[in-house]
């Protein structure tokens, strides 16, 4: 079961996120083989284990660690992810659309081209890795940390965010167009690089030299000329 503690970076009036603290029981070895569209998974750890190309609709994992494990191509629409640590995944084109991800942890992840469109996130961490193209058009991201993890060219799209966290983070040409934040703490990003959607960041905090890097795209943004 997963505990809760407030987060960390968001000082001022800014709203720290909820962080899961996961605290597994014992867990069985996985060893059945494939995943199965709508099944169900408690307790289980997953060690090294290869589901690329598997359909895995609608399951949910409880309780669960997956550690090492391959998820090249995996269909896991509408899954739901609950008090689960995922460590040292990989895969290319992972289908996690529509899913649910409750009381997560995504440690060292190596992904590209995960879908989360229509996804809710909340109490989730994603700390370490490298994400690459990770859709999360209207997603709906609550109390999420991204610490200490490389994103490269994130789509939030018309997403909302509250709540959320980027520490010692790197973001290269992000997409925010459309974007609702609350409560959003950029501050702590290593790299704050914003392909589109400068003008949706009302709702966040950014730190005095991050304005001065973004002031270029501001400026363009309200039709303001610099010149000399």
């Amino acid at each position: 079961m997963a505990r809760t503690a407030a987060g960390g970076s968001g000082g001022g009036k800014v709203k720290g996120a909820r962080r899961p603290e996961v605290r597994l029981p014992p867990l069985e070895p996985w060893s059945d083989g494939e995943l199965e569209p709508d099944g169900d998974y408690d307790g289980l750890g997953f060690q090294d284990a290869d589901f690329v190309g598997q359909d895995a609709s609608g399951a949910r994992f409880m309780d669960c660690a997956l550690t090492g494990c391959a998820f090249d191509e995996t269909g896991l629409r509408h899954a739901r992810v609950l008090d689960t640590v995922l460590t040292g995944i990989r895969g290319v084109g992972t289908n996690l659309a529509e899913a649910t991800l409750r009381d997560v942890e995504l440690i060292d992840a190596r992904l590209g081209g995960t879908q989360l469109h229509g996804s809710v996130l909340e109490r989730v961490v994603i700390r370490g890795g490298k994400i690459d193209y990770l859709n999360l058009r209207k997603a709906r991201l609550r109390d999420v940390v991204f610490e200490s993890c490389v994103l490269v060219e994130p789509d939030f799209g018309g997403a909302v965010l509250e709540r959320v966290e980027f520490t010692d983070c790197t973001l290269k040409d992000a997409d925010f167009n459309g974007v609702t934040m609350k409560d959003v703490d950029l501050r702590g990003a290593a790299e704050l690089g914003i392909a589109s959607g400068v003008d949706r960041l009302a709702g966040a905090v950014i730190s005095m030299s991050q304005l001065l890097d973004l002031a270029p795209l501001l400026a363009g943004q309200l039709g303001i000329r610099v010149e000399g």
